[in-house]
């Protein structure tokens, strides 16, 4: 078994601005990945102890409208833009996806991508888009009440 030495990068390879770029691309998808799971964690929690933000409309439509475009995605069979995206920048930084990316990189990817067939996430990505349409019907955003003025209420808690 011949064992590989590990590559030496100078410093222009380390400071390559598409590798930092498909870095900061794999950290925007923790950060999407974090708002859909984490936000319908917070939903279900807010619920139980009463916490008047997780019924913002706003709040709620921008994290159902992001849970759903990864559900569509799933089942019409597109790769995510942000995992494309990732990957093209990879390639002009001459890295390879797997191998040669940065410790946060592969930190960020290991978080987010597990190995399993596509049907397996189909079927995830599918039962957790049911899961926050179910939320969104039991635990209904909020409608904003008009004063006598025409102008929304002040909220109360």
């Amino acid at each position: 078994m011949i064992l590989k030495r590990p590559r030496l990068y100078t410093i222009i390879e380390f400071m390559n601005f598409y590798a930092l770029a498909a870095d900061s691309m794999v950290f925007l998808h923790l950060l999407y990945v974090s708002f859909t799971v984490g936000g319908t964690f917070l939903i279900l929690l807010g619920a139980i102890l009463k916490w008047h933000w997780v019924r913002n409309r706003v709040f709620r439509l921008i994290h159902t409208i992001a849970v759903l475009i990864v559900t569509a995605e799933s089942l019409i069979g597109v790769w995510c833009p942000l995992t494309v995206w990732e990957w093209k920048l990879r390639a002009l930084a001459g890295q390879n996806v797997e191998n040669d990316i940065s410790f946060v990189g592969r930190l960020i990817r290991d978080l987010i991508f597990v190995n399993l067939p596509s049907w397996a996430f189909t079927l995830m990505y599918v039962g957790f888009g049911l899961l926050v349409l179910v939320i969104l019907i039991f635990v209904k955003p909020e409608k904003r009440k008009i004063d006598n003025r025409g102008r929304p209420e002040q909220l109360k808690d």
